[in-house]
């Protein structure tokens, strides 16, 4: 059985402003590192051998900072970078709708394709299956690539919805499918 739990990076000025950071290189706020030491706390009291982070600053900086609480290996790998986002990184939907149009999401923007992201990511999970069996396993992702794993990956359970800032979804695989064991959870960022 191999246990992994799916981390969204901490908050980032571009987050605030709504802005789509997609594979823009955006670092954490100050908030952002207070809600992944929040996170990093919760962490240290379960059983975790290995982190994995997309070496985007954001969730790379998250990783780093549980880590040094759990002094476990960190591999950064660019499988676990966000969804790319073409000509719309960097805007608010209103621009986006001033530039483009209300239908802008119609448009071909440069943005990379669901199945391209999730072929790239479905291998490096592949890939820690093999390596990490009977292992609880951390990962450090971005919010739109998360909601396309775990859609993927468990049938028959309502994943849908915003993926929040440092909230933790685990999935477990014995024999068969993944199974769902906690989704979009943030209770680490009311606990004192």
């Amino acid at each position: 059985m191999i246990r992994v739990g799916i981390i969204r990076h901490g908050s980032t000025p571009w987050n605030k402003q709504r802005r789509a950071q997609g594979s823009s290189n955006i670092p954490l706020d100050d908030e952002g590192r207070n809600e992944a030491e929040k996170l990093a706390l919760r962490l240290e009291k379960e059983d975790w051998t290995y982190i994995y982070a997309s070496p985007l600053a954001r969730a790379s900086e998250t990783a780093e900072i549980i880590q040094k609480r759990l002094q476990i290996p960190l591999i950064k790998d660019d499988r676990l970078r966000e969804v790319g986002g073409g000509q719309i990184e960097g805007t608010t939907e209103q621009e986006r709708i001033d530039k483009w149009g209300q239908e802008w999401r119609t448009l071909e923007l440069g943005m990379e394709k669901k199945e391209d992201a999730l072929h790239r990511v479905l291998s490096l999970l592949e890939e820690i299956e093999e390596k990490h069996e009977e292992e609880r396993v951390l990962v450090v992702s971005h919010g739109s690539l998360i909601s396309h794993l775990v859609r993927e990956i468990v049938s028959g359970e309502s994943v849908d919805g915003h993926i929040n800032n440092t909230s933790i979804t685990e999935v477990i695989r014995d024999v068969g499918d993944w199974e769902l064991e906690l989704f979009n959870c943030t209770r680490h960022l009311n606990e004192n």
